[in-house]
This record gives structure tokens, sequence and C-alpha cells, in this order.
């Protein structure tokens, strides 16, 4: 599985915090910046994690930071089989990955504590989607992505 993960400055600290946990864990990832806490256009980071996951997304997971979550959710959602989820605690990030088959993990920063990020980050990476009924409701939502030319 790749994992792409990105921040803009808001989400830095937050971002090279979650790297060490990927490290200790020998998670392999990703990193498509940004690579300081200087000022950055969070669209254009969410956009690259967003994309390198749409163009891979049958085996690859996007975790992406920014103050709130809420912009990175924007941006991330913009792209072709992308599911992002903000997620404020692991109940959360439990259900997105297994009710939603959710691929992008968003977290912001200024709201979420980083000990809680991290277990979140850790029951996103660890649940598996259920399928089922669940995968009735992602086959509509597909189906009407399509008929109505959406992303």
């Amino acid at each position: 599985m790749n994992i792409y993960i990105a921040s803009d400055h808001a989400g830095y600290q937050l971002k090279e915090h979650i790297k060490l946990f990927l490290n200790e864990n020998k998670y392999k990832y990703i990193d498509v910046g940004t690579h300081s806490n200087k000022s950055v256009n969070w669209a254009e980071y969410g956009a690259k994690a967003a994309k390198d996951v749409s163009e891979n997304y049958k085996d690859s997971i996007g975790i992406v930071i920014c103050g709130s979550g809420i912009g990175m959710s924007i941006v991330s959602n913009k792209f072709k089989n992308i599911r992002a989820a903000l997620c404020r605690d692991k109940n959360d990030a439990e259900m997105a990955r297994k009710h939603n088959n959710a691929n992008i993990l968003n977290l912001g920063e200024r709201v979420t504590e980083t000990k809680d990020a991290i277990a979140i980050v850790k029951v996103f990476l660890n649940t598996e989607f259920e399928g089922g009924r669940h995968q009735e409701r992602l086959d509509y939502l597909q189906n009407v992505i399509e008929e109505n030319n959406f992303v």
C-alpha cells in the first residue's frame, strides 16, 4: 500500500509527528510537501496528495493535514476515485474506512492533539472496508457521479 502524506504550513508540525509514527511502525510513505512551516497554498499540497491517491486508488491511501482539516477535505474530494474524510476522533476514522472505504484521511493540527491524531491515523490504517451494503451505496454514489459528469 502506498501512503501519500501532505500538509500546508498550518499542518506541518503534525505531519512531522505522523511521519515519526509511520517510521516507527515501518510504514512506507511518500511526503509530497510542504517541507517547512513557511506559509504556502493549502490547496496545492492537498491536490498533490489527492492526485497521487486518485491515480493509484486501488492500493493507495492519503493523509493530509491543514489547520482545521476542512480546506484539505474540500480539495481532496475534487479528485476522481477519492473519498476523503475529515476525522476528529478514532470512531470517525473507523467508520470512514468501514462504511465509506475512505482513502484519504484529513486532519486539522489546530483542532486535534498530536496523541489523538496518531491514534486516528492508526485506526484509519488498520481498519478494513466492510463491503456488502456499504459497497452498494458506494456503487450508487459512483453512478450519480458519472451520470452528472461530476469529478
